[in-house]
This record gives structure tokens, C-alpha cells and sequence, in this order.
């Protein structure tokens, strides 16, 4: 309400000054009238020295400034002290505060110029300069009304802004309440479409948002404890046997079970590292990776068990982060190789503005209804523990996270030639135009 009243007191002032304007017009007006109804005396020679029964102070002045009429309150006084008209107008305007005139201090004055040479007169109506308050009663009507309209406005504007912030206020209480162990509450969301309205969705929004990554964290550390307890049950069950009798220990085999459970922990620890760094905001920059060169790196670093057979016919451009993109393939050839009966089957080639690699198994394949799980963190099929119980669980999750990061995909689906396998295709963003692709029209998704 203060704010309203600071507000109009500018508005007061200017309702005053918009009222004097009004009676300095209108007062201007009058004399102006007055003083042309003297000037048609004037002109047509029936001035006497004495102008009775006006309202106004007028004066009438030869050349010589000389009074040759004026009304009873200016007689004896002298000429009106203001100048003359301009001699290419007939008429000048304004205050003076110089004159000899009952009333003042300072005047309003109109002269009027009536015709020209020694015949020349001019004719000065004049009257009091208006005050500040003209008119007392309005001036003090409008004082009244102004912290009257103050108090009505900041009321409105009050009880507006309580109507308009109230759904905030229950927003706002809503989200006090919500705990890290409850994120399944939502806040309101008012009836009317306005901006509240799109606050609200946009945190119920967040909220979902939030339930389903706290949701995720938590499953995640679930899965981490039993992935890790395996490997620390197996090493710490092999030092406690060596530990009861030291000399009926096998030690190289003791040891060897020690390294096995060491490198499975290896293994997950490198395997959360990597998810760590994928979900951070400081990832390596893209540079321009030829899949062809990489994909025959990490073929040829490690011995195989199935045969492996690169299919290329030049260099593949993608853009990307070469360590993580050999990393994809690594897991992409080890899991095909874990599952393959004889043969892997790598294929590199491009397609319009996409770089693919297909990794083919002659395996027993996946099923359609677990061509998704697989890629979830921590899955693993009952035939994959069964030909790798040392996996972690996490190699296709990230592959699958470092194929998006590069915004490309990753999938599974059957082979080309209908026979039993996999075929998990990595779909990448082209760096530029490179080397030969593959058949045209071929459609790498098969």
C-alpha cells in the first residue's frame, strides 16, 4: 500500500498542474475574448475613454504609450508594463510581474495590436496570475481521494497477489515436505493455464525425473554390493584356508583362486570408472576415429577363442573419443566371442551420414524378449554366467551409454542369413565422407 501511495503522490502533482494549465487557458481565454470585443470599438471609432462593464483589467495605448481608455480600476495608472505585439503578428501572450494593477503580485496579460501607423492601438487585457490551487475545493477533493484510491488499489492489488501466489505458497509447502525417502509425492497443480500452472508440471516433472534416478542409484548400489560380495567371499574363503593350515595348503592354487577373484574386482572397479566418467560433464573432446583401424587393433591385442573375421573394404570415419569407442568394440568382440560356437564375424562399414560396426556370433543368439535387458547394468543371462561366471555384468550397459554419449545407438537383432547367432550393430555419426561403404541399398538394421 505504500508503494501504491508513493505512486500517486506523482499523480496528485500532476492532477493539480493538469487543473492550473485548465484555469490559466481558460482565464487566457476570457482576456482575449475581452480584448478583441475592445478592439472593435476601437476600430470602428466608438471608444470612449471610459471602458465600463468589463470583468477584466483593460487598459487601451496609443503609440506614445499614451492611456487613452481603460476600465475604472486602471484609470490613472500607467500603461500596462509588457511588450507590444511582434509587427508581423497581432497578438503576444504572457505573465508579467512589473505592472501597475490592483491584485498581483504577477498577471496574465493578452495584447491585442488594432490597426497601424499614428492610429495604431493596442489593447491590454489583463487579470490576476492563477495560484497554485485555483480551485481549493477540487484540490482538496483530490487529497482526499488520492490515499482512498492508494488504499483501494493496494487492497486489490493485495488480495490479487494473495489469490495469484497461493498455489505457490502450496507449492512451496509441498516441496518442504518432499525427503530424499519419499519422492513420490507431487506437488499441486492449479486448474487455471497460466505460468503457476507450468511451474508446477515443470517440478513434477523434475520430480519424476529425480524418483527415477534416486530409483536407479539405489538399484545400482544394490547390484554393485552383490556383484562385489562374490569375489571378496571367494578371496577372503581361500586366505582363511590357507590361513587354518598353512602346510596341507596348495599355495600356487591358492593363489591362483586369489588372482581369479583380484581381476574379477579389477575388472568391476574398471567397469564403474568407466560409468563414472561417462556421466561426468568433463569427457574427452571428439576427434575424427577410423573403426576400420580400431576395429583391427583390438582384434589382433588378445588372443581369441572363436575365429575372427574383419570384413572392410576402407577406411570408416566416425566422430567420437577413441579410447571409449575401443572400448565398446573390446566388449563388443568379447562378448560375441564368449558366445560364438567357432567364428566372429566383424563388419565395418558406412551408410549415407552413419558409420556402423556389426559384430556377428554363430551362436544360439538372444531372444527377441531379452534383446533389451541385456543392456540394463548387472544383467546377465543363465547361458552368459554359464560361459563367463567372471563377468561383470556392465560391458554391453556401457557400451550401450558410450554409443548414446556419442549420439549413435547400439542393438541386438538375428543375422542376415537367418542362421542362429547375434548381431549387435553399433550405428555412429560419420566424421566426414570416407572410403567405399557398403552395398548400395543395404540397410545395416536389417
Amino acid at each position: 500500500m505504500l508503494i501504491t501511495l508513493v505512486l500517486l503522490v506523482p499523480l496528485y502533482l500532476a492532477l493539480l498542474a493538469l487543473v492550473w494549465r485548465s484555469e490559466a487557458d481558460g482565464l487566457e481565454r476570457d482576456l482575449a475574448r475581452e480584448g478583441r470585443r475592445v478592439g472593435v470599438l476601437v476600430r470602428e471609432g466608438r471608444l470612449d475613454s471610459d471602458i465600463s462593464g468589463e470583468s477584466h483589467l483593460l487598459q487601451v495605448v496609443d503609440p506614445g504609450r499614451r492611456v487613452v481608455a481603460a476600465v475604472p480600476a486602471m484609470r490613472g495608472r500607467p500603461a500596462v508594463n509588457f511588450p507590444e505585439p511582434d509587427p508581423d503578428d497581432d497578438r503576444r501572450d504572457g505573465t508579467g510581474c512589473a505592472i501597475d494593477a490592483p491584485g498581483g503580485p504577477c498577471f496574465r496579460v493578452v495584447a491585442l495590436r488594432v490597426g497601424g501607423g499614428a492610429d495604431r492601438r493596442v489593447v491590454y487585457a489583463v487579470a490576476t496570475e492563477p495560484g497554485w490551487l485555483p480551485r481549493p475545493g477540487l484540490a482538496l477533493a483530490l487529497a482526499l481521494g488520492v490515499p482512498l484510491i492508494a488504499g483501494l488499489v493496494g487492497l486489490g492489488a493485495w488480495r490479487s497477489a494473495g489469490r495469484a501466489l497461493a498455489p505457490v505458497a502450496a507449492i512451496r509447502r509441498e516441496l518442504d515436505e518432499i525427503t530424499a525417502t519419499d519422492l513420490r509425492r507431487r506437488v499441486p497443480e492449479p486448474p487455471r493455464r497460466d505460468e503457476v500452472h507450468l511451474l508446477a508440471r515443470s517440478v513434477n516433472a523434475t520430480l519424476d525425473r529425480l524418483e527415477k534416478a534416486v530409483a536407479r542409484q539405489r538399484a545400482f548400489v544394490s547390484d554393485v554390493s552383490h556383484e562385489l560380495r562374490s569375489p571378496l567371499t571367494g578371496l577372503r574363503m581361500e586366505l582363511e584356508l590357507a590361513l587354518a593350515d598353512p602346510r596341507a595348503a596348495d599355495v600356487p592354487d591358492a593363489l591362483a583362486a586369489m588372482l581369479r577373484n583380484a581381476d574379477r574386482l579389477q575388472a568391476i572397479m574398471d567397469d564403474l570408472l568407466a560409468l563414472a566418467r561417462l556421466e561426468s560433464d568433463h569427457r574427452p573432446p571428439a576427434e575424427p576415429v577410423d573403426l576400420n583401424e580400431l576395429t583391427d587393433q583390438e582384434v589382433l591385442r588378445r588372443p581369441r577363442r572363436a575365429r575372427v573375421t574383419i570384413e572392410a573394404t576402407g577406411p570408416v570415419l566416425a566422430c567420437g573419443t577413441r579410447v571409449e569407442l575401443a572400448r565398446v568394440l573390446t566388449n563388443l568382440i568379447d562378448n560375441a566371442d564368449r558366445h560364438a560356437d567357432a567364428a566372429v564375424t566383424v563388419r565395418v562399414l558406412a551408410e549415407g551420414d552413419r558409420a556402423f560396426v556389426e559384430v556377428v556370433d554363430d551362436g544360439t543368439g538372444v531372444r527377441p524378449e531379452d534383446r533389451d535387458r541385456i543392456f540394463e547394468r548387472f544383467a546377465r543371462l543363465a547361458e552368459g554366467r554359464h560361459r563367463d561366471a567372471g563377468g561383470t555384468g556392465l560391458g554391453l550397459a556401457i557400451s550401450r551409454d558410450i554409443a548414446e554419449a556419442h549420439g549413435g545407438e547400439l542393438y541386438v537383432t538375428e543375422r542376415r542369413d537367418g542362421r542362429p547367432g547375434a548381431r549387435f550393430v553399433l550405428a555412429l555419426p560419420r566424421a566426414e565422407e570416407s572410403g567405399p561403404s557398403g552395398p548400395a541399398g543395404e540397410d545395416p538394421e536389417g
